[in-house]
């Protein structure tokens, strides 16, 4: 290989000390990604910084191969304006979502856009053969990137902190769950790469995605949900990821759907909108009408035969997810609640709309009603989430997801 054609590495951009120059050319970067390619005068004007402090930056950001030049621009009077891009090529992060049903790797470059999806498919995740697959799959994407691997920044893990949970529900013996009770995945996946790699929740990432490329452009605060073979939330709070103290915010999944009192009377205990509001009630449906269960994850589940037990799952789950919204509402009186989910854009539409019907049983005295808003990221939120992670990690003004730049 010609030397010539190898990138340069990058330089190191820590993550626990960042000197003011290094927080200014974040910041610049920042402002570009927000609002696409930018002459240096627009730049200047939307983060404060002088035109000369802002021609110092670009001109050592495009040294480092993170910003590219676009045509000039000719105005009708005075020089021609270049404006400034990222390079798609400038960094890369991998995502990797663990699920119940699936895992899936993203590599995705420094404007976010997703450059290679693999998915691996399964009925219930087996540690001792989904691990050493993922491995695999590493190793070739990053073979795949050739000389731009030296642009690889890091990995975001996304998983449920408790992927061996609801055994029961799912009809698994414990043993076959409870193995993954004792890994510890964060450790298992940094053996695999000497790059740093992250984690978050599952759902967590999924927020995270639709907080950084999504929705979240455009809401300060929210209540997300994502509707997945289980359900799961997050939260956002002033534009920040709000994780609590255990890194569990938004486990909307436990929600209790009665009082305690009614279920103790009936001797059990009291649902939770995981058996109501998942797509794994949808798949029993489905399978109980000898029907295949997969199709509750795309397009044929609005045409026939799945249509009918699919709609029944949809009232079903929009008086569940209600309550939920309300609930939450109550609590966080935030801008709007976030609803995606990793079945077709059809779909979504029609389980908000049930949902945002069911909303008007309720009673909002003392409250101000919920704007249910359609998530963007569908399917791929949580292992793109996971990518964002090191993106933002080595390049974002504020680590601790996300700063947005006004």
């Amino acid at each position: 290989m010609n030397t010539n054609d190898v990138p340069p590495v990058l330089r190191p951009r820590g993550s626990n000390h960042v000197g003011m120059r290094q927080f200014n050319e974040r910041v610049v970067l920042q402002a570009i990604r927000l609002h696409g390619s930018l002459p240096k005068a627009e730049i200047a004007r939307l983060t404060g910084l002088t035109a000369q402090t802002i021609g110092l930056i670009t001109t050592r950001l495009e040294d480092d191969g993170l910003l590219i030049r676009h045509q000039p621009v000719r105005g009708r009077i005075g020089q021609p304006s270049i404006p400034m891009a990222l390079n798609p090529d400038g960094a890369f992060s991998l995502g990797i979502k663990i699920g119940r049903r699936s895992a899936d790797l993203l590599l995705v470059d420094f404007t976010g856009a997703v450059r290679k999806r693999e998915v691996l498919p399964y009925t219930f995740p087996d540690a001792q053969t989904l691990l050493p697959t993922i491995r695999a799959h590493m190793r070739s994407i990053e073979d795949g990137l050739g000389a731009l691997a030296l642009r690889l920044v890091g990995v975001g893990l996304a998983a449920p902190l408790n992927l061996g949970g609801w055994h029961k529900l799912l009809g698994l013996p414990a043993d076959v769950s409870d193995q993954w009770n004792h890994i510890d995945l964060l450790v298992q996946v940094q053996s695999f790469t000497d790059l740093p790699v992250s984690f978050a929740k599952d759902t967590s990432a999924a927020c995270v995605a639709e907080l950084v490329a999504g929705r979240g452009r455009d809401l300060k605060s929210f209540l997300y949900l994502f509707v997945d073979t289980f359900v799961g939330g997050g939260l956002v709070i002033n534009s920040h990821l709000h994780n609590g103290i255990h890194g569990n915010a938004g486990a909307v999944a436990s929600l209790p759907m009665q009082v305690a009192a009614t279920a103790i009377k009936q001797g059990a205990v009291p649902d939770q909108l995981i058996a109501h509001a998942s797509l794994w009630e949808l798949e029993q449906r489905l399978k109980a009408a000898q029907l295949d269960p997969t199709a509750a994850y795309d397009d044929r589940a609005l045409g026939t035969p799945f249509y009918a037990h699919t709609q029944a799952w949809i009232d079903s789950a929009a008086l569940s997810l209600a309550q939920c919204v309300v609930s939450g509402t109550a609590f966080l009186d935030v801008d709007a609640v976030v609803i995606d989910g990793s079945f077709s854009r059809a779909m979504l539409e029609r389980l908000i709309a049930a949902t945002q019907d069911a909303l008007q049983a309720y009673d909002w005295e003392g409250l101000w009603p919920a704007r249910l808003v359609a998530g963007s990221m569908g399917s791929d939120a949580r292992a793109l989430g996971g990518a964002l992670l090191p993106l933002h990690e080595n390049f974002a003004p504020d680590r601790d997801v996300f700063l947005k730049v006004g």
